[in-house]
């Protein structure tokens, strides 16, 4: 059985911007281990739908696609931001 997860894009931690941080993502889950190839030596497997992800606008569109395309699915909820308010004086003291 196809099983997803929706989560809400976290922002970049290498910038200060929020840019698609509004967006919800559908993202199944592995359906099998990756294994080294033994070529190569790089991790692969045979799942394809691991390459797949999907955007929404809102977690209620996510979950009516999930839903209406029978995908077992659990929401993963954004975590709270915390602001860390300082000061330049604050350097000083």
């Amino acid at each position: 059985m196809k099983t997803a997860r929706i989560y809400q894009r976290p922002k970049n931690a290498m910038q200060s911007g929020r840019a698609r941080t509004d967006r919800w993502i559908l993202e199944y889950e592995p359906a099998e281990r990756q294994r080294a190839d033994p070529l190569t030596g790089w991790a692969g497997s045979g799942d394809t739908r691991a390459q797949l992800r999907l955007g929404f606008p809102t977690v209620e569109a996510a979950t009516a696609y999930a839903e209406r395309e029978g995908i077992a699915y659990h929401v993963i909820a954004a975590p709270t931001r915390k602001l860390k308010l300082q000061a330049y004086a604050d350097n000083f003291r």
